[in-house]
């Protein structure tokens, strides 16, 4: 996510790219992301709300798809993601009576109908965008009047030893810019959302060597897509000069990797959409609206 400065401004045919790659292995290498994505979905246990239309907002293989289909069984569900190949394992390991669909499409310009959605869920991937105040104006747009927003996201802690790390090698961006929890916060009240409640949790994983923090993160599609990164993989003698910087890092016999995770909720506002003559308010597949 990028806070405006050229050199971390990600490029999405590389992001894409990453994740088109990533998609056959994600569910195996992709922990965090599945314990984040669950804890945020026990957080509707305080919520009341009978979605007929749940929105997946980087939806990946679909971990968080099936679950949300399990706790809401009458609901249809839009799982949308950047990258065809992550659609397509979600295709394949869905269960047979959920009542799931697929669209690919960035979340910065949402190929959705105005006023169609009840719950907007994104789970770890608005990190992935570079204007936040865009992102959360597309969610503000799709979301019904009353409509919940529920979102994780990646804070500044986030992979600190390797950002502190790749200064031993270079100048260039080689971690993500994440945006502070506070600063996620003003962006809500700027694009109108009604009670916004953020808080903050840290997760630590360990790793024997560097190399499978790497591998991991490749493995999940996390991969540097900054504009300013250095293009071509780590030489012998750059990936040796990492390696040694992050064994500074090294506690217990282990490498720790540090994650700052924002998890968020706020409930749209807006005009509510023209009901149907019975009274009801319906969102057709082919209310899809087309991408410019």
């Amino acid at each position: 996510m990028s806070s405006g400065n050229p050199p971390f401004f990600m490029e999405k045919r590389a992001v894409r790219r990453a994740f088109e790659q990533a998609a056959a292995g994600y569910e195996t290498s992709a922990v965090l992301q599945d314990q984040v994505g669950a804890q945020l979905i026990e957080r509707l246990d305080f919520v009341k709300l009978e979605p007929r239309w749940i929105l997946d907002v980087g939806s990946g293989t679909g971990l968080q798809s099936r679950r949300l289909n399990r706790r809401y069984p009458h609901a249809r569900l839009l799982a949308l993601d950047l990258a065809s190949n992550m659609l397509q394992q979600a295709r394949r390991r869905k269960g047979w009576r959920q009542r799931q669909h697929f669209c690919q499409g960035d979340a910065e310009n949402l190929p959705l109908a105005t006023a169609s959605i009840d719950l907007l869920y994104a789970n770890m991937s608005i990190q992935w965008c570079n204007d936040l105040d865009q992102v959360l104006r597309e969610f503000a747009r799709v979301l019904r009047p009353g409509g919940l927003l529920m979102f994780s996201t990646l804070g500044p802690d986030t992979l600190k030893e390797l950002r502190q790390a790749f200064t031993a090698v270079d100048d260039r961006p080689h971690v993500g810019h994440f945006i502070d929890m506070h600063d996620i916060g003003d962006a809500l009240v700027r694009q109108g959302y009604e009670m916004p409640v953020l808080d903050v949790e840290h997760y630590q994983l360990t790793y024997g060597v560097a190399g499978d923090l790497l591998r991991d993160l490749r493995n999940i599609g996390a991969t540097n897509a900054a504009a300013g990164r250095a293009r071509g993989l780590l030489t012998p003698r750059r990936l040796q000069a990492l390696q040694q910087a992050y064994e500074g890092f090294r506690a217990d016999g282990r490498l720790p990797a540090t994650y700052e995770v924002v998890y968020g909720h706020a409930w749209g506002s807006g005009t509510p959409p023209s009901p149907c003559e019975d009274g009801s308010i319906v969102f057709p597949l082919t209310r899809l609206r087309r991408r410019p």
